[in-house]
Formats: C-alpha cells, sequence, structure tokens
C-alpha cells in the first residue's frame, strides 16, 4: 500500500502519530402471563432496549491489518495469532510488499485465519489508474479487475473494497468520473462472483472540485446494490461531516466501517478508539440505518507497538458494543 503510505505522509499523519438479531432478555410469547409478569417482563425489555437502542447485536470486533503492516512482514503467522489472542475476529487485509494476502494463496490465508478463530471479511485494493500506461507492481482494478474478483472468490471474503485514490487520481472531476464506471463495472463483476464491491472514503472525497463534492457525486452514480461504501468514521468526521447525517441520507449504504478515534489536540491526529474525541457510542446506535455489517478497527499510526494499540481499541470497544 505505498501509495496510501505516501499520501498519510504527504498530508502530515505520518508526523504524528455481520448485522446479527439482538436476543433480548425477555421475548415474545404466546402463553398466557398474569399482569404483573407482563409488567415485569416490559420493563426487563424496556431496560434493554434502553442500553442497546439498536435492535441488533453488531459483529464481532474486525480489524484492517494495514495498522499492523510492519509486524506482519516480519512475522506473519505470530501477529495473526497476537491478534486473535486479543480477541479481534474479522479481518480486512491491505496489499504488502509481497502483494495481495500476504504473498500467500487466497484460500491459503483465509485457512490460516479460520485455523486462529478469525475470518477474512474483505480486502483492500487500489485503482491503479493514471499510471502512464505502467501496470503497477500488484494487481489493481483497472488492470487486473476480473484477477481480484477471482482471488476474493477464492478467499470466501464477502468484499472487495477499492481504499484509496492517489493524487494523480483524482485531479478533477472528470477522474472521478471515470472511477464511477470502474466501480459499477467492479460491482457487476463482484455480483457475478458471489461478491460485494465497496469503496473506503478518506477526508479529499468530501473537498469540492469543479464546484462539486466527488463523494455525493460516488454515491449518487454509482449503482446502490452493486457498490456499497465503507465509511471511515475517522476521515468523514475530520472532514466536517457527521457519519449519521450521511447514513440518514442514504440508508442501507454502509455495510463496512472503519473505528479509528480522532485525538483531542488541535491537529486531530489518529489515537487508539475510546481515547478521542468521537462519539462511537452514537454512531453504533445508527447501526442499523447505515446497513452497516462489519466494522474494522484502524489505526494509520500508532504511538508505539501497534499490538499495544490495538489491545486499547479493542477494550474500549466492549464499553460501547455489546457483542
Amino acid at each position: 500500500m505505498q501509495n496510501r503510505r505516501n499520501f498519510l505522509r504527504a498530508s502530515g499523519a505520518l508526523m504524528l502519530g455481520g448485522l446479527g438479531t439482538l436476543m433480548l432478555p425477555g421475548c415474545n410469547t404466546k402463553d398466557a402471563k398474569t399482569t404483573s409478569e407482563t409488567a415485569s417482563a416490559d420493563s426487563t425489555a424496556t431496560a434493554a432496549s434502553n442500553q442497546t437502542s439498536t435492535a441488533t447485536n453488531l459483529a464481532a470486533p474486525g480489524l484492517q491489518l494495514y495498522t499492523v503492516r510492519e509486524l506482519l512482514e516480519k512475522d506473519l503467522k505470530g501477529t495473526l495469532q497476537k491478534i486473535a489472542d486479543i480477541g479481534y475476529k474479522n479481518m480486512e487485509s491491505a496489499a504488502g510488499s509481497k502483494g495481495h494476502y500476504y504473498g500467500m494463496k487466497p484460500k491459503e490465508f483465509a485457512s490460516m485465519l479460520e485455523g486462529m478463530g478469525m475470518q477474512l471479511r474483505s480486502s483492500h485494493v487500489q485503482v491503479g489508474y493514471n499510471t502512464g500506461g505502467k501496470k503497477p507492481e500488484h494487481e489493481t482494478l483497472t488492470y487486473d479487475l476480473q484477477k481480484l474478483v477471482d482471488m476474493a472468490a477464492e478467499s470466501g471474503q464477502k468484499y472487495l473494497t477499492c481504499a484509496y485514490l492517489a493524487p494523480n487520481e483524482r485531479r478533477n472531476l472528470d477522474d472521478y468520473k471515470s472511477h464511477i464506471a470502474l466501480f459499477n463495472k467492479a460491482g457487476e463483476a463482484c455480483k457475478k462472483a458471489g461478491l460485494q464491491f465497496a469503496y473506503h472514503n478518506h477526508d479529499f472525497e468530501f473537498e469540492t472540485v469543479d464546484g462539486q463534492r466527488p463523494y455525493d457525486l460516488m454515491l449518487a452514480q454509482t449503482d446502490k446494490d452493486l457498490v456499497k461504501m465503507e465509511l471511515d468514521l475517522y476521515w468523514a468526521t475530520k472532514s466536517g461531516n457527521d457519519p449519521i447525517g450521511l447514513f440518514e441520507k442514504n440508508p442501507g449504504r454502509f455495510p463496512l466501517w472503519h473505528v479509528k478515534d480522532m485525538d483531542k489536540t488541535e491537529k486531530k491526529f489518529f489515537t487508539e478508539v475510546g481515547n478521542g474525541s468521537i462519539d462511537f457510542k452514537r454512531i453504533f446506535d445508527a447501526a442499523n440505518t447505515s446497513g452497516m455489517e462489519y466494522y474494522f478497527v484502524e489505526q494509520d499510526v500508532t504511538p508505539g507497538n501497534p499490538l499495544d494499540s490495538i489491545t486499547t481499541s479493542y477494550k474500549n470497544l466492549g464499553k460501547v458494543v455489546t457483542v
């Protein structure tokens, strides 16, 4: 993900650092009850509903593996086992120096995760656009769409997600229109393979380009069934947007989330979930509206060992999410 790293470095960031069904304690029954028994059951159910305002029990915490990219390069299996030991269950991969799936066959990588009690749910890929005709080192949507789809299908994952647009891929609105056509095409290819395509945002998509916000254009002109959105809660918030507002305007469009926090300094750097300024309880309460299926902790830069940071995020998530 070198392009992504370059972007973060250029933006100054590197200089800092499935929905399931909630089984409520009280459930409906056709058995006759006394008035007092019924009132007691209703009181219990109401209390439970107040504790979890969404009528869902959210998926187990996931992790975007970009967070631990350097550790994976040194010790893939050992690092994954440590992630499993923390308690993470759902993984989203990101290509490294050895390519997609960390140099392994997609099925082999997925099987390794399964052996540790985890599941591969999504993988991040790049567009690979405007490269001057030179094919990128690793597979991209522009040059290798079908191969990426085939690899994702082989792994058994559900989502294939575009991770990022490099600066030379978003020079003007025409660039975005080209990507919209590509994303619809990718969505079709994914659908045929039993997959779902998605797009992951940063903050630049919310900046006005040629009189229009590209993110609005992407939502309007991509097929809502073929192209879903992975909302990065940090970047959306940093850009001045309320995630809940986006959910309400586009219900069911956001099955994937990146859960990362924003510190309380003026620079609004990345920080561990629960240590920053984002009100995750409020956002998670809108999970049904968004259509959220999986959420992945991601911290692009950590102050020390990434395993320490993701451990903190996992523990703090327990204060927000009932799994």
